[in-house]
């Protein structure tokens, strides 16, 4: 089969590797689309540590059983399937409340570090466990299926900061999770949605997409009109979809006494809290780590309408572009969001 090997960093080739075999409990996925994740274009560089070569990457994808292992019953070759990125042992504590994403024994896909090394969807074929998968229905495309596992970060992200009809909300970064949090906050029943970013381009997407105010400048800028726009007082709640420094303590001050804060971006490793202020204004301050469960939700967002992913996505492009479309993407060109690859079956 062909795949899309990060070889060394910073090189991608299209390589030749024997199909994989499911064992027991697995399936075989013919994958139709997979998309380039910014978690991607951070390990093509070796920046985060999380992609060391040789490894096929991708983790956000779709496509078709091909075959199954012993023991599988809840699919069937030839079904249409999306499969989760988080790869969870279904046993530990953690699993056992749920909160798969929190897993003792987590793996991600399309992942190398310290701890293990798990192959992914830049490829023909892929092999899953059965329980991570799930169905597709007849009118969602491959393309948009893509992007499941980046929405159901964001609706993690919303259920996690517990939003009212009533709350004023701000979204720091108009990337690709900020833009599907903007329309999972409205699929929550909120209607203020404040966003701000620093490309004018994103913006304007994140209007299209549901925003109510967009906020173009430099944090007193930012400061300035969210408390134009809340009578003084601060946002309920502020999600953070960029991981930086100074946007994470702008979220801090962002949020009224008594706000909620949730930190989904993580570019960087650490970040300085203002404590102070945290604390004796009472802010709720809480991490959100991809998805634990919501991929049926997204899946019925997406195919409602309800959350629309076709302005999001800037290229569908073969396999084989793969090493020119990361390069781009690595040049932080601003008006290219997600590039879909199309590995193998169409329909």
């Amino acid at each position: 089969m062909r795949a899309l090997q990060l070889s060394d960093y910073r090189v991608l080739e299209i390589i030749d590797l024997p199909v994989p075999e499911p064992a027991a409990g697995e399936v075989l996925v013919q994958v139709a689309s997979c998309g380039i994740c910014g978690s991607d274009i951070h390990g093509y560089d070796g920046a985060s540590g999380r992609r060391i070569p040789p490894l096929v990457m991708g983790h956000e994808a779709a496509g078709v059983v091909a075959a199954v292992g012993d023991g599988v019953s809840n699919v069937r070759r030839g079904d249409r399937i999306t499969f989760d990125s988080t790869v969870y042992c279904g046993e530990c504590g953690f699993c056992r409340r749920g909160e798969i994403n929190l897993c003792d024994r987590r793996q991600v896909l399309g992942v190398s570090c310290g701890d293990y090394r798990r192959a992914g969807a830049f490829a023909e074929y892929i092999v899953v466990p059965s329980r991570i998968t799930y169905p597709l229905p007849d009118n969602l495309s491959f393309v948009e299926a893509a992007m499941l596992e980046a929405v159901s970060v964001a609706l993690h992200a919303v259920s996690l900061t517990r939003v009212v009809s009533a709350d004023s909300t701000l979204v720091i970064g108009a990337g690709m999770i900020g833009l599907l949090i903007v329309q999972a906050l409205r699929a929550a029943g909120v209607s203020h949605i404040i966003v701000t970013d620093l490309e004018r381009s994103r913006l304007a997407l994140a209007k299209e997409v549901g925003a109510t105010e967009i906020v173009h400048g430099n944090e007193a800028e930012v400061l300035s009109q969210i408390l134009q726009s809340t009578t003084s007082a601060g946002v309920d709640a502020a999600i953070e979809a960029v991981g930086l420094d100074d946007t994470v303590k702008l979220s801090i001050k962002a949020v009224r006494k008594g706000g909620r804060v949730t930190l989904v971006g993580n570019i960087s490793p650490t970040v300085t809290l203002p404590l102070q202020s945290v604390v004796t204004r009472q802010i709720c301050l809480q991490g959100s780590c991809a998805s634990a469960g919501e991929y049926p939700k997204a899946i019925d967002l997406l195919a409602s309408g309800t959350i629309r992913v076709k302005p999001l996505i800037s290229a569908v492009a073969p396999l084989e572009q793969g090493p020119r479309w990361f390069e781009r993407l690595y040049s932080r060109e601003p008006n290219l969001m997600k590039v879909v690859l199309t590995p193998g079956v169409t329909s």
